[in-house]
């Protein structure tokens, strides 16, 4: 039994030996940092491409949407295709589709075209992301180590969207909007460089793949984030936001029933099962969702009743970024090998909701070192410390050959919960400064009233915010055992049930 297992953590205990894993996480950060990136690297470039295609304001939400359904709706299938076919491959591959439809995109000429090209992006970006995870959790094996490089990935996946704002208005306003493309060349080229050259092949999972597993959940997955992306630029009573929305939970259920009777399940059960790693999922949902009180409302606030423009609204963010990185590597190196996932997770959602309840404070005068930079920083902080704990745990305890799909699930919370807090965050918003112009303003509202009304809006999202959160806190403390990680659960050993009964001949 024991010499069948042994080849199979050959490679992770490779990896890990290897002088050059070093250089390999820096190879996967930046394949991750590119992905995290184009979630928000166009938002601010948008009318500076809406005026250069001549697109309407109606169509401009595909520019985001469209990158959006495929990289949510592909992330459980590509995460187990880079079992079964090999994770470096689909890196390779993934970084090359990436960086053409990049390309593409950049050198755009009509709206369709940068649609499509940013679709491909979407489904390469979800090839990627459960790739680069399940490549870090193969790779490093030595708990000392693991702590340190989780804590250099997390300090990335957690920061990837603010830095994405801050590219987006230096690229928009020093050069143009085409360059907030053009710039994943850089990326996908070193990384891919990087992956060619220093990555190692990983033993192959020799199972089928789960064929109505995938369409249940690509299509689930799609229609959910579809209809609340409808949701954000329409209304909730329209059939396209809970037709879909309804479709989806349809589509997700079936899946979910499916996976407890197929023989070789795309998600197998004991994946999400397991209290730590659901845990975690569950509390990547909730900061998904909640984020976006940070990353979409702030932003609004800044360049529109406080008047910053895109690079000095984008530099505001900076702190926020550097106590990211401070919390995930805090937390991930000194904190989790100590007290496991549960104190961070907890604290750091807790922190993250007293940093919305400190922006409710906000008025049309207010200024950035008393009103925005306290916050900002408290906000960082806990989303490092959240990351810290959730991007381990939620690979911890798989044999080597889930490590892919379990990767995916992580990914997989987060896009959910974004779409989530999109649509909700909107409709929240919207309606709070529609409600505030009924009650105070009597025929045309005045400029200074519509900047109130808004700011009425953004204040009601705060405290919106400030409840996801703490309820997130609650829930995933309750989930996650106490202590922490055991070492079982903590290396991808040989010895796991499921990978000695498959090295079985």
């Amino acid at each position: 039994m024991a010499t069948s297992a042994a080849p199979a953590a050959g490679p992770s205990q490779g990896a890990a030996a290897d002088p050059r894993r070093w250089l390999i996480l820096a190879v996967i950060c930046t394949a991750y940092l590119m992905v995290g990136l184009d979630l928000t690297v166009m938002n601010l470039a948008l009318p500076s491409a809406q005026e250069a295609l001549d697109f309407t304001d109606a169509d401009r939400q595909w520019i985001v949407t469209a990158y959006a359904l495929p990289f949510g709706g592909l992330l459980l299938f590509f995460g187990r295709l880079s079992d079964l076919f090999g994770r470096k491959e689909t890196f390779l591959v993934g970084l090359t589709g990436f960086a053409v439809a990049s390309a593409v995109g950049g050198a755009a000429t009509s709206f369709g075209m940068l649609v499509t090209a940013r679709a491909c992006q979407g489904v390469f970006a979800a090839m990627l992301a459960p790739a680069c995870l399940a490549l870090l959790a193969t790779t490093f094996t030595d708990p000392k180590e693991k702590a340190k490089a989780f804590g250099a990935y997390s300090a990335v996946a957690a920061s990837g969207t603010a830095l994405g704002l801050i590219i987006g208005g230096v690229l928009t306003d020093g050069l143009n909007w085409r360059w907030c493309m053009y710039i994943n060349l850089l990326f996908a080229g070193a990384a891919f460089l990087g992956g060619a050259t220093l990555l190692h092949k990983q033993p192959r999972t020799h199972t089928r793949m789960d064929i109505p597993g995938v369409l249940l959940s690509s299509g689930g997955m799609f229609c959910v984030v579809y209809g609340f992306s409808n949701a954000a630029d329409d209304t909730w009573s329209t059939p396209g936001t809970w037709g879909f929305l309804a479709l989806g939970a349809f589509l997700l259920t079936t899946f979910a029933l499916w996976q407890t009777r197929a023989a070789q399940p795309l998600l197998p059960p004991r994946i999400v099962l397991d209290r730590n790693r659901g845990g975690a999922y569950l509390a990547v949902l909730f900061v998904g969702t909640g984020v976006f009180g940070v990353m979409l409302f702030l932003i609004y606030y800044m360049q529109t009743d406080l008047g910053y423009s895109a690079i000095v609204s984008g530099v505001a963010l900076l702190p926020l970024i550097v106590l990211t990185g401070v919390g995930a590597n805090v937390g991930g190196v000194k904190l989790m090998p100590k007290t496991g996932p549960r104190p961070l997770v907890t604290a750091g959602l807790l922190l993250t909701a007293a940093a919305m309840a400190w922006l409710t404070r906000i008025g049309p005068d207010s200024g950035y070192a008393t009103h925005l930079l306290g916050p900002t920083m408290a906000a960082g902080l806990g989303m490092g410390l959240i990351f810290a704990a959730v991007l381990r745990t939620g690979t911890s305890g798989v044999a080597p050959e889930d490590a892919g799909i379990a990767s995916a699930c992580v990914n997989t919370g987060q896009q959910i919960g974004g779409a989530i807090g999109v649509a909700l965050l909107n409709t929240i918003a919207a309606t709070a400064a529609g409600d505030w112009l009924k009650s105070n303003v009597q025929g045309q509202p005045s400029p200074e009233q519509l900047s109130l009304a808004a700011i009425e809006g953004y204040t009601t999202v705060f405290w919106w915010c400030t409840a996801i959160f703490a309820v997130g806190a609650v829930v995933s403390g309750l989930l996650l055992r106490s202590g922490p990680l055991p070492s079982s659960e903590d290396t991808p050993a040989a010895t796991l049930p499921e990978q000695t009964e498959a090295a079985r001949p």
